[in-house]
């Protein structure tokens, strides 16, 4: 009884109505993520905290048990590393996220892109397989990805496996929970910058306080005001920048960037082959509209929490000059080549 106590304390405690300390919510996540606890037991504790918007320090209690169960990927100065990862659970328009990846890395950052599958069948996996990049990498060849390429992807359930405690539980539950925050807080390559999008805006201010006490270098969380995950061309875009002495907010209103407003239909893919052509259409033939500068938006402050950039619109023209250039598509077809021939030397 004594492991479980815990989780059990944890759960008496919300139901009194308390937030946890990070260092009590972790207690309970250690008791979840060693596979002592019963379906039952999970599924109290991530209903009960579904019903209330949990608190950074919640956030950050929980982040480090998933960070101290993850399978890491050692890389020299993760500091410098960029992650592009949303929560998921927003409108789908086409992996704008994974797209601004790319294009950060043709721009010099150094990514490190952590995903995974969708419900939709249109998350960053299932993009990037049919780009042709092998998502299901060893450690060895992210690395090698990262090193010979700038950009490397990290699924979720290859570092994350202690999470397979919940997952009976995670799909019985018909809403999001904590986990779905806690991905994006959870990178295996340890990214000190990211964009990060959460699905709705009640949850910006949590995770910019989670990532802070995390010690991010500098990263941004977003909300669009049209409902998205992402920087939205529809729509202004509630952004935070979150730094490890100031956290501050901002709006992103396209046209002041430069950029037209365009309806949020016109960048919404359906399925995964139209999310692909949207995909190609901006990465590889560099077509014009309204895709392509939704991916510009988020490559842009992209590139200003990497550090690359003065401003986001001096992000905007770096990014364009990489996809006119040919830059970007050569660095996809690199990767796709790199992905799918590494091997480690013990494979070999």
């Amino acid at each position: 009884m004594s492991e479980i106590q815990p989780l059990i304390f944890a759960i008496d405690s919300i139901h009194e109505g308390k937030t946890l300390s990070a260092d009590v919510i972790a207690a309970a996540f250690r008791v979840i993520m060693s596979g002592n606890a019963t379906d039952g037991m999970i599924g109290a504790f991530l209903s009960m905290l579904a019903c209330r918007i949990p608190t950074g320090d919640e956030l950050y209690g929980a982040s480090i048990v998933m960070k101290e169960c993850v399978e890491r990927v050692e890389l020299p100065n993760p500091d410098t590393l960029l992650d592009t990862c949303g929560t998921g659970g927003a409108p789908k328009t086409f992996n704008v996220s994974t797209a601004a990846g790319i294009v950060a890395a043709a721009c010099g950052a150094r990514v490190a892109k952590h995903g995974n599958r969708s419900r939709t069948g249109r998350g960053s996996a299932e993009i990037l397989e049919q780009l042709g990049i092998n998502i299901e990498t060893t450690v060895d060849q992210q690395v090698a990805c990262l090193e010979q390429v700038g950009i490397c992807f990290c699924f979720a359930p290859t570092h994350h496996k202690a999470v397979a405690h919940v997952m009976p539980v995670r799909k019985e539950l018909p809403f999001p929970t904590i986990f779905n925050l806690l991905g994006p807080l959870t990178n295996p390559c340890s990214a000190g910058r990211q964009l990060l999008g959460v699905w709705s805006n009640q949850y910006v201010m949590p995770m910019a306080e989670a990532l802070q006490q995390n010690g991010t270098i500098r990263s941004a969380v977003v909300h669009s005001h049209d409902g998205l995950d992402e920087i939205s061309i529809s729509a202004p875009t509630r952004i935070v920048y979150i730094n490890q002495s100031s956290i501050t907010e901002d709006v992103l209103v396209p046209e002041e960037l430069g950029l037209q407003c365009s309806d949020l239909e016109s960048v919404t893919a359906h399925d995964l082959p139209e999310a692909t052509v949207f995909m190609r259409e901006c990465l590889i033939e560099g077509k014009r509209g309204a895709p392509r500068d939704m991916v510009l938006l988020n490559s842009g402050v992209s590139l200003l929490v990497a550090g690359l950039v003065e401003t986001v619109e001096e992000g905007i023209t770096k990014s364009s000059t990489a996809i006119d250039s040919g830059h970007v598509e050569a660095v996809l077809q690199r990767w796709v080549e790199v992905s799918n021939t590494h091997r480690s030397s013990t494979e070999q």
